[in-house]
């Protein structure tokens, strides 16, 4: 026992390697990890004291966790038995498969990521690049739904800063869970979307055991209270218009409601606008091919992400025209299903698609360039001022949202005007304004969102006009 041992250094420092990970693993690591937990748990609780819709448990849950529960569902272990049988796989390998789903789907949610991080860049970004305004009264519209309700934002989706601009705008008021694309599943923003609860889904390659799994995901997120966000558009418009509703997620919050107990869900539709998207090139030559296929150039992005910082250096950067965000009127599900008991998931969309439409605020560019494009590609800068005038006496007599800077007509007219000449999509000569040549496309995007409210008067929203949002740095 008293014996010596001779060993070679190197084995020596692999045996304390290991004896220092035992220790951590079993002696400090359980202590370590209940007082972060402790600490984080604090901070939560302090956190939903100014939040209007708190963070529920079910988000704090371990993702593994989360994951052992969704596919330890009895719906989805049913669905699992069904594609084994389909599929003559075994059932362990059917489940395996239905695992590897739920981690592909299942969230990570950080408060400190998503507040910590995620809120301090959105704002940055959102008032780095737009005059950020946020329609009146909205600040009314989830304080007044029950707070026992599930919250569900539905959105037209004009840009990926649709994500950046509504964290920043609901910081104060919840915590959001997006539903994202496979676009964002890529090295590094994979993880760090995750972090900050949103979760994938697939619009392609799916299969009936993936869809079962995303279903209860997403019942049991809207069971929880936990607050989503999604885009029915399914993807970016592609011609400027607020499009048709896609009716997967929809149909899965729908077909698992219960009237009798549980929550009710609440739709909260939201309308972005935009006087300048920053894709739109892509998305336009994405329209024009008739494909939703959108080839992404690194050295593209990292050359715009560079101009702009050198422009901001040299103090000749210039905000891309105004971004706005308004809500429209809220949804009861329980009483749209107890005043519409045979309404479709289709119904149900299509109404939540025209609330949205109504509320989609009209800016100086999208006002412009419709009505350049009614006068056909050519108007006289004084017919264009009265024309315009007289459709934003239409818009305001429809109910519609609308930012006029200064409330003055004229005055947004001749900012559109300016921004679309700089940008080659206008021309002006004397009087005279016109279409650049080539660039019709370009302005029947920007006018789209303004032709499509014109041509249809919908139910008013509550009220007009836009506030203006404190500039970055201010309170």
């Amino acid at each position: 026992m008293t014996a010596t041992v001779d060993m070679p250094l190197w084995l020596v420092i692999l045996v304390l390697a290991l004896a220092a990970i035992g220790a951590l693993d079993r002696v400090i690591g359980p202590g370590l990890r209940w007082f972060l937990r402790r600490r984080m748990e604090r901070a939560v609780a302090k956190l939903n004291e100014r939040l209007e819709r708190p963070i529920h448990p079910f988000r704090l849950m371990r993702r593994q966790d989360q994951v052992i529960r969704l596919i330890h569902d009895p719906q989805v272990m049913e669905a699992v038995a069904d594609y084994a049988r389909s599929e003559g796989v075994p059932h362990n390998v059917a489940f395996a498969r239905a695992r590897s789903y739920a981690s592909e789907i299942v969230p990570g949610f950080s408060t400190a990521t998503y507040f910590g991080f995620a809120i301090r860049v959105a704002r940055r970004l959102s008032q780095g690049f737009y005059k950020v305004r946020l329609g009146r009264g909205d600040s009314n519209t989830l304080r007044d739904i029950d707070e026992r309700s599930a919250v569900v934002f539905v959105m037209n989706h004009r840009s990926n800063m649709d994500y950046v601009l509504v964290t920043w705008l609901a910081a104060d008021r919840s915590a959001l869970s997006y539903a994202v694309g496979e676009w964002a599943q890529v090295w590094p923003l994979k993880s760090l979307i995750r972090a900050m609860g949103a979760y994938f889904i697939r619009r392609r390659y799916s299969t009936p055991l993936y869809r079962a799994v995303l279903a209860r995901y997403v019942q049991m997120s809207v069971q929880e209270g936990v607050t989503q966000a999604m885009f029915p558009e399914g993807g970016l418009s592609l011609n400027g218009a607020v499009g048709p509703a896609k009716k997967g997620l929809l149909h899965y919050i729908v077909r698992d409601f219960n009237f009798g107990e549980g929550r009710d869900v609440v739709f909260v539709p939201v309308a972005l606008n935009y006087d300048r998207v920053l894709e739109d090139r892509v998305l336009i030559q994405a329209g024009e091919a008739g494909r939703r296929r959108f080839r992404v150039r690194l050295w593209v992005v990292a050359g715009f992400v560079l101009r702009v910082t050198w422009q901001k250096l040299l103090g000749r950067f210039r905000h891309f025209g105004y971004a706005a965000v308004c809500y429209g009127t809220p949804l009861s599900l329980r009483e749209f299903l107890e005043n519409r008991p045979d309404a479709s998931t289709e119904t149900l969309a299509d109404v939540l698609m025209d609330r949205i439409r109504a509320a989609v605020p009209v800016l100086p560019v999208p006002l412009v360039c419709a009505i350049v494009a009614q006068a056909e590609g050519r108007i006289s800068k004084p017919v264009l001022m009265t024309r315009g005038a007289e459709a934003v006496d239409a818009l305001h007599r429809m109910g519609a949202w609308l930012h006029l800077p200064d409330g003055d007509a004229q005055a947004a007219l001749s900012e559109g005007i300016e921004a679309l000449v700089l940008r080659g999509i206008l021309q002006q000569s004397g009087e005279e304004i016109a279409i650049v040549p080539g660039q019709e496309t370009a302005l029947s995007f920007y006018a789209a969102s303004v032709l499509q409210r014109l041509s249809d008067p919908l139910t008013p929203v509550q009220t007009n006009g836009l506030k203006e949002l404190p500039a970055a740095g201010e309170t």
